[in-house]
């Protein structure tokens, strides 16, 4: 991989390969490259003339309207305190030395950075700035504002931010435009990591708090500035047209509107009456029922609105119903993977989702990191061989993908099966009613928050009746529902973990040990497994694609075969809708839809 990247001219993307000089206590020099993968070589060349799934003949200008439900009452998207639209600020207006091509699985290649350096072992990361990048205002973009970000969001910003960066034991100027970083443990994603970090004007912070919740704009580099706040209400962008970095290869096909506006409303009914009206331009729409029955609208019948599906290759992440195994009652594995038989996914997809969902079969499914495709190969056998203790009989043999039922809503193989599960762990029935040997009633609470999970807890409980559990659902507001799973407060609750085709240090947030006990984690099921972490740190020590794969579904075996979740659904495509007059390119991107790449063709 080396010898590759040192190789490659950096012509085409505006990288130079000049090296900005290192003092003389610096590590041995490494060649700047273009682009840096997290496994193996980036597939794109140096000469790459755009993004594989942008369409440089785009046409600029116009303008979209996307809908959002709830309210925002600041734009300052980097602290926790107040609400703002964290993403939609991040993505328009901010920019980072890196930025990704989502048709890989994680590779980036240089945006404010002209080139990057690292050393084989990734102990540092040496990145150059382009001459040439400037904030929205005229102003360059210069080491000092890389350094008072990095320093900024670690000590003031949100929690992520401050978790990576300080893995960074030093960071220093290096020549002109250069900024090193040097990491105090190892971790080959560290330098992709900073890489994707938002940077910041030093100037514009001189005598502000940082962590006021504002609505004053804060300076960016990105292609738009935000030009219009209406506090919870509306939030309106405007393509910077002296934007640094427009005529990059890399930004090519990107960036088309004129404007792009946020507008919020009380709830996703009204959102859905304001697309409907012509008020929202864009949908991506969720609602499977709405999707299969609701377009029947005029706007739809006479072609003002289109609609279509964009094929996605990323991971089915995993969404369900979360056991709490903090709670004695599911500490079992047996009694877990009986309450899990009692779902009738098939019928439940087919009654109240018009048959559009599969339901996910593992944490990493629909990629070469899942373990539902299949029984474990011998580079995952070796991995999980000193843990096999914890992993079920039979685990390596067979796919972990999940059961299908008959779907009548009363699958009795099924059934059977949950109710020797529950014998030999100790339940029995009694009258009608699941009790232990104590004569204690199997009952539990499922937290849940809107009505899709009430719709969803209300099949699950009248399934679990046939095996005599006691189950009910109480429903929290959104607030209630945050503070409750930061504190584990709960028996079941409803969790969609999204995941990408490069897993890496999130796991650890999402299911390593201390995460049982430490509040504010993402470890909502409590696992505090030895294997687990073991596959955790494999994943996070593998340098080439191969046997990265194999401990990702490792991971994704030990997680599955010990049924943490009940699994519901998932979708294999983006379902959008939009007015007529919008494109987008004919070539998807791997992970799917990606709102850059539209423009708008109307008159």
């Amino acid at each position: 991989m080396k010898s590759l990247l040192t190789a490659v001219s950096l012509f085409a993307l505006g990288l130079s390969c000049a090296a900005s000089p290192l003092g003389a206590q610096s590590p041995a020099r490494e060649a700047p490259v273009h682009g840096l993968a997290m496994h193996g070589a980036p597939a794109l060349p140096p000469d790459a003339p755009h993004l594989p799934y942008a369409d440089p003949q785009a046409v600029r200008g116009g303008s979209i309207v996307h809908g959002l439900t709830g309210s925002f009452d600041s734009v300052q998207p980097f602290i926790i305190r107040g609400s703002s639209p964290f993403w939609v600020i991040r993505d328009l207006a901010f920019e980072s030395l890196l930025t990704r091509n989502q048709d890989e699985s994680f590779t980036l290649y240089g945006l404010l950075a002209e080139s990057v350096e690292t050393p084989e072992d990734r102990s540092w990361a040496l990145f150059t700035i382009r001459e040439e990048a400037r904030f929205s205002d005229g102003s360059p973009v210069t080491p000092e504002d890389v350094i008072f970000s990095m320093e900024i969001l670690r000590d003031q910003g949100r929690p992520n931010y401050g978790a990576s960066y300080r893995k960074v034991s030093s960071v220093e100027k290096v020549g002109e435009r250069g900024v090193r970083f040097v990491f105090g443990e190892s971790d080959r994603e560290l330098p992709l990591i900073m890489g994707l970090m938002p940077i910041l004007s030093k100037a514009d912070w001189l005598g502000r708090d940082f962590t006021a919740s504002t609505l004053r704009p804060a300076l960016g580099s990105g292609p738009y500035v935000i030009a219009q706040v209406d506090a919870g209400a509306s939030l309106t962008f405007r393509r910077n047209p002296d934007y640094w970095g427009k005529d990059l290869p890399l930004n090519r096909g990107l960036h088309n509107f004129d404007e792009v506006k946020y507008v919020y409303f009380r709830d996703s009914n009204a959102l859905w009456e304001a697309f409907t009206s012509g008020i929202v331009t864009f949908r991506h729409e969720q609602s499977a029922e709405r999707w299969a029955q609701g377009y029947d609208f005029p706007a739809f019948r006479s072609g003002e609105v289109e609609r279509g599906e964009i094929a996605h290759g990323r991971p089915t992440g995993m969404r369900g119903m979360v056991f709490n195994t903090r709670r004695p009652l599911f500490q079992d594995r047996r009694v877990r993977e009986a309450l899990s038989l009692a779902l009738d996914f098939e019928w439940l997809n087919r009654t109240l989702y018009y048959g559009a969902y599969e339901r996910i079969g593992s944490y990493f499914g629909n990629s070469a990191l899942g373990c539902d495709s299949g029984p474990a190969d011998e580079a995952e056998r070796a991995l999980l061989a000193p843990w096999l203790a914890e992993l079920p009989e039979g685990a390596l043999e067979a796919s972990c993908a999940q059961p299908v039922s008959d779907g009548s809503g009363r699958d009795r193989t099924q059934l059977r099966r949950a109710t020797a599960l529950l014998r030999e762990a100790g339940w029995s029935s009694r009258g009608g009613v699941l009790r232990n040997a104590a004569g204690e009633p199997f009952a539990f609470e499922i937290l849940t928050s809107g009505v899709e999970e009430e719709r969803i807890a209300g099949a699950f409980i009248q399934a679990l009746k046939g095996l005599g559990v006691q189950a009910r659902a109480r429903t929290v507001d959104a607030a209630q529902m945050a503070a409750r799973k930061n504190d584990y407060d709960y028996d079941m609750v409803f969790n969609f973990w999204a995941q990408s085709l490069s897993p890496g240090n999130e796991q650890t947030l999402y299911w390593g040990s201390a995460g049982r006990e430490t509040l504010g984690t993402r470890n909502y099921m409590g696992v505090a497994s030895p294997a687990v972490d073991a596959m955790i740190q494999a994943l996070l020590e593998a340098r080439e694609r191969a046997p990265f794969e194999a401990a990702a579904r490792a991971l994704d075996r030990l997680l599955t075969t010990n049924r943490y979740v009940v699994p519901l659904w998932w979708e294999p495509a983006d379902k959008l809708a939009w007015r007529k007059g919008l494109r987008h390119p004919q070539k998807d991107a791997l992970y799917g839809y990606r709102p850059e790449v539209w423009w708008s063709a109307a008159p």
